[in-house]
């Protein structure tokens, strides 16, 4: 499409056409009779079709050969899981649901949940201490993290099963002494198998929460405390209110692989014979040498306790991205009905499913519709401006 010059000015000729075909405004001097106009011969209302125009997409051939190599390799370890009859699958389904596997998969969550709470409401009271103006109480903090990160998991449970050697009782008494005792008992009642691995594990597990939390707290602008403390907020309020919400975006990620983790770490007390998923695993293929499909059936049930845990993940840092960001992600659910309108508006002419969000969204224009609105407005406004 060719261009005509209207003061100085490069325009289109579906422009120039409307401001030549405008009727004249009142008390407006008439255009000067050696301005150009454009070639009697050329249609100035012709418009382009861009839906008849052919779109070439990119080809990525790097993209798509990795991808073609990705599918080639899982086809080919799919195919062994159904063709090599050593994975005893009838194995894996006989005990993949029998009661000690249960059993143990109860003690495995029991034991990751009472940690798990310990650990960060007691790393949530470290990660204060290591902020405090306090020279003490920081200092404190900061050797209890050195202390228990420094020390491997499985010799802290050992020695909290085994801390009834060094003291054989515990109480309350006179300080320094052993002649008095108001209150004293066994210390092999007070910490049994189960004691140990959750005094293990939880204490264990504070040293790395309290820096996650540290790590979120400092996160947070400076000026949101000092605001805050200027209106006069109490600085109880300020943590739990303003501080920590704003910090959970940055903790959130970090505290659910430390949760993961912890899991999984779980199966280290089969040292102090509990019986959880990887302890009942062993006994039985111990029993039956039937190693690799009892090993599958503890893979499988730590894949399942994990994806559960990742979609709370998911949906927990959707909860506090609220706010931070203008539209919130979407859902696995709502990317799959939006994969499925594409693909079904690919196809043909038939209307897609629904929008994602099932709001009242306007639809989107046609493109030749929206160039057509874009030339109508500034062939208006250039008009309006005196061409």
């Amino acid at each position: 499409m060719t261009d005509t010059v209207v003061n100085s000015h490069v325009v289109p000729h579906t422009v120039a056409a409307s401001v030549r075909e405008a009727p004249a405004q009142p008390g407006t001097a008439p255009a000067p009779s050696g301005a150009p106009s454009a070639p009697a011969n050329v249609n100035t209302r012709r418009k382009v079709d861009l839906g008849a125009v052919k779109v070439v997409h990119t080809r990525h051939w790097w993209r798509w050969t990795i991808a073609a190599i990705i599918i080639f390799v899982l086809a080919q370890f799919v195919w062994s899981l159904f063709t090599n009859d050593r994975y005893m699958w009838d194995t894996f389904g006989q005990y993949f649901f029998s009661e000690p596997v249960l059993i143990g998969i109860g003690y495995t969550l029991s034991i990751t949940a009472i940690s798990a709470i310990i650990g960060f409401v007691l790393g949530t009271v470290i990660a204060l201490g290591r902020l405090s103006k306090s020279p003490l109480l920081s200092a404190a903090a900061w050797g209890y993290i050195w202390f228990f990160r420094s020390v491997p998991l499985v010799v802290q449970i050992i020695v909290w099963y085994n801390l009834g050697y060094l003291y054989p009782t515990l109480g309350l008494g006179t300080p320094f002494t052993t002649d008095f005792w108001i209150v004293e008992f066994p210390t092999v009642q007070l910490i049994s198998a189960f004691a140990a691995a959750i005094l293990g594990l939880g204490l264990h597990q504070a040293a790395y929460s309290a820096e996650i939390i540290r790590g979120g707290l400092i996160s947070v602008d400076q000026g949101q405390q000092e605001a805050a403390a200027a209106l006069g907020i109490p600085a109880s309020t300020r943590l739990f209110r303003i501080i920590l919400p704003q910090a959970m975006r940055s903790i959130i990620p970090n505290a659910t692989n430390e949760v993961i983790g912890l899991v999984k770490g779980a199966s280290v007390v089969f040292v102090i014979a509990i019986p959880e998923l990887f302890y009942a695993v062993q006994v039985i293929y111990n029993r039956n040498s039937r190693v690799i499909p009892l090993l599958l059936v503890a893979v499988v049930w730590y894949t399942i306790i994990t994806t559960i845990l990742s979609i709370a993940q998911y949906y927990i840092e959707r909860h506090y991205a609220r706010g931070s960001v203008r539209t919130l992600p979407p859902t696995p659910l709502q990317r799959a009905r939006g994969w499925i309108g594409i693909q079904w508006a690919r196809l043909g002419d038939a209307p897609a499913p629904p929008p994602l969000s099932g709001g009242d969204a306007a639809p989107a224009a046609d493109p030749a519709t929206r160039r057509d609105t874009t030339i109508a407005t500034t062939a208006t406004a250039k008009n309006e401006g005196g061409l």
